[in-house]
């Protein structure tokens, strides 16, 4: 069924139907673009919240920033952030394929719609215009067909008296002269004889002859406007309604995507969405009470032991003073350490006065001063492999330069030089200082280890351990001694297990100490990270560990 059979005669209800339609659309596309809005408003409510609760990102190595649950909570903001991330590309992806393809649609069916309707004016307005004419025609073969009547009338009543006055002649005369026939100036010439000729009958007779050609006049207009009517009903306007009808059908098949779409737009998200929400709760799992507390500890433990009891004192009987404080021996907690303060009542949460900061962290209980002893030395081995890796490339710079004096002036290094070694010398003398102090502290020295250097610099030469010590054959380092007296303890130590493997990308001869070698491909497993001085420590399969180029390798860390 369509609308050009069966609605025929209903163009004003096709005509606001079609408009009524499009008018839907233009609604739903402005409801899209208002929801649009939400989202977006919703988005950035959310980041400017994630924002807001976002704490300082913190390192590692930063007091609070080792807790699960500051990172968990990190985490859950950064999921957030993304979250709104997704909310924005939803109302991206619903502006740009329902808002702006849907308008620009409803543009293209608007004029296609025009076009249609003007067809229809002006398929109407030709068949009213052969309705006029057709009416025109019809009104004139009457008005002749009327005269002719009555000049044949006039004619037979002529022949049959002919005694007729010229006062009926001039009767006749005014009664046609009333009428707007098409001949009527010729007939008034003729009438002036008419009272004196007998020609009444020709008279007639033309009038006849007038009539019936108004007659095939209008027989002819009728039988185009029945064609053209014909025409009108059967085929044009069908055939417009129909167009029509196919305009609208292609417009409820597009808001129909149009709906799809906005459902769509939201589950294409829903993925990514998801697993935001899976990261917040895997942030929630991933909190471990147990591990923030073991780091409260190892953050804040003093490593004093707590205070024994103290002694009694008896003044009565003229005890030694000074044999009663030896008494008390080695000092074994904050009492003891208090000094000129002993006398003072010890409170756990009293307030403490600000200890002044000492370059060997000495202000710090025993536990702490450890720890950051062994965060300066690894500070400082990282500076020193820094100025060692400058120091061999101004040396190797400097033999080139020597050998090719057009590419350089060997002699304008020389400053750099002279500044490279400096620094070398003053950092290895604060590494053997905080090595000693790391040492009295009861730490081990776990210092950076360092790959094998040589250059010549025409002044001297020396080749660096993977320790850092000298192998110039000179006096061996202080640091020598302290590695010595824990070298039973290394040996002690249970195998560390394994925290990732790597493939080997070159071969690596491993000719220095602590280095290990290593073929192309082979797949060794990770036991300590790169600390930021160019080396990881691997062990084989065999049980061998050593340390290769970080940047021979490709890592991949159990997660």
């Amino acid at each position: 069924m369509d609308w050009g059979t069966e609605l025929w005669d209903r163009c004003d209800v096709i005509e606001k139907h079609t408009h009524s339609g499009l008018e839907l659309a233009e609604k739903y596309v402005k409801f899209v673009k208002e929801r649009t809005e939400i989202e977006q408003s919703y988005a950035k409510q959310l980041r400017n919240l994630s924002k807001k609760f976002n704490l300082k990102r913190l390192g590692k190595d930063e007091p609070d920033g080792r807790f699960t649950s500051y990172q968990s909570f990190l985490d859950i903001l950064n999921e957030m952030n993304d979250y709104a991330g997704q909310r924005e590309l939803v109302a991206e992806n619903m502006l740009m394929n329902i808002c702006a393809e849907l308008t620009k649609y409803l543009q293209e069916l608007k004029l296609e719609r025009k076009s249609y309707l003007t067809e229809a004016k002006k398929a109407q307005q030709a068949l009213e215009s052969t309705s006029k004419q057709l009416e025109t025609s019809k009104k004139r073969f009457e008005r002749e067909w009327r005269e002719a009547e009555r000049a044949a009338q006039y004619a037979d009543k002529t022949d049959q008296d002919i005694n007729a006055t010229k006062a009926d002649v001039e009767k006749v005369r005014k009664q046609r002269r009333s009428s707007d026939g098409k001949f009527q100036g010729g007939m008034d010439a003729f009438d002036e004889t008419w009272w004196s000729t007998p020609q009444a009958k020709q008279q007639a007779h033309m009038r006849a002859h007038v009539a019936e050609e108004c007659k095939n006049d209008y027989a002819a207009q009728l039988q185009r406007f029945n064609k053209e009517q014909k025409q009108f009903y059967f085929t044009d306007m069908p055939l417009i309604f129909n167009k029509l009808q196919e305009l609208d059908e292609r417009r409820v098949r597009k808001l129909a995507q149009g709906y799809v779409l906005f459902s769509d737009t939201e589950k294409q998200v829903m993925p990514i969405i998801g697993k935001c929400l899976d990261g917040i709760t895997k942030a929630g799992t991933n909190v471990n009470e147990k591990n923030d507390s073991m780091i409260v500890i190892e953050q804040n433990k003093s490593g004093f032991e707590r205070p024994g009891d103290v002694e009694f004192e008896d003044f009565s009987q003229g005890i030694n003073r000074a044999s009663s404080d030896s008494s008390l021996g080695t000092p074994k907690g904050p009492m003891d350490l208090l000094g000129k303060n002993r006398s003072k009542n010890f409170w756990l949460f009293s307030k403490k006065t600000k200890p002044v900061v000492t370059e060997d962290f000495t202000h710090l209980p025993p536990e702490q001063r450890r720890k950051r002893l062994q965060q300066k030395l690894d500070e400082i081995g990282r500076d020193l492999q820094k100025e060692i890796d400058s120091s061999e490339a101004l040396g190797k710079m400097k033999d080139v330069y020597e050998k090719n004096p057009q590419l350089g002036d060997p002699t304008s290094l020389a400053s750099q030089i002279s500044q490279t070694a400096q620094n070398i010398e003053r950092l290895r003398g604060e590494q053997s200082k905080y090595e000693i102090w790391l040492a009295e502290a009861g730490g081990r020295g776990d210092t950076p280890r360092y790959k094998s250097h040589s250059f010549n610099n025409n002044e001297a030469h020396e080749t660096l351990s993977p320790d850092g010590a000298h192998s110039d054959g000179g006096t061996p380092d202080a640091s020598h001694a302290i590695y010595a007296e824990f070298d039973d303890d290394f040996e002690d130590e249970e195998v560390t297990a394994p925290i990732g493997n790597c493939t080997a990308l070159y071969n690596f001869p491993g000719a220095s100490e602590g280095t290990i070698s290593m073929q192309e491909g082979e797949v060794l497993a990770v036991v300590e990270e790169d600390k930021g001085d160019g080396w990881t420590r691997v062990r084989r399969s065999n049980g061998d560990e050593g340390y290769i180029p970080t940047s021979y390798v490709t890592i991949s860390l159990n997660k």
